[in-house]
């Protein structure tokens, strides 16, 4: 969870919400990134959707068996929706996120009984230094909003 963090303050030092994303295998990282949305203007640019992506070059396969997750926050369901199609085995994360998470505080598509595949999930994980961030950004965003 530490590589995840650093990861997230890359994120949060181009003024991107902070999360960061690692996927592990056999021990070793293969996917790493932050939040790039504003960067490359793309919604989709989450962290885990750039480290999936990076994961799946790296393997030669859209299927990333054995691998684990790491990330910074719960994942959203976009998110969530690509771990349970690229088939990673475990999701890792930090801190709940109670208002758009897909990994079980919102919706549960990581464990849905439907789908054909679902995640071994670890949750709070460095909980507190990972909402730590977060709310900082958070809170400095309002304050920029009330000044202006």
């Amino acid at each position: 969870m530490s590589e995840a963090l650093r990861e997230a303050q890359k994120a949060l030092e181009k003024n991107e919400v902070p999360v960061g994303a690692i996927i592990v295998h056999e021990g070793k990282i293969i996917g790493r990134a932050h939040n790039q949305i504003r960067l490359l203007k793309d919604p989709t640019a989450h962290a885990e959707m750039i480290a999936i992506t990076q994961a799946a070059s790296y393997l030669g396969n859209e299927r990333l068996i054995n691998t684990t997750a790491y990330v910074t926050i719960e994942p959203c369901a976009m998110c969530s929706g690509a771990l349970v199609l690229g088939r990673v085995k475990r999701l890792v994360y930090g801190s709940d996120d109670i208002k758009a998470g897909g990994a079980g505080s919102v919706l549960n598509i990581c464990s849905h009984a439907a789908l054909n595949h679902r995640l071994q999930i670890t949750r709070g994980v460095m909980a507190e230094e990972c909402r730590d961030m977060t709310r900082s950004f958070f809170l400095a965003k309002r304050k920029e909003q009330k000044v202006r």
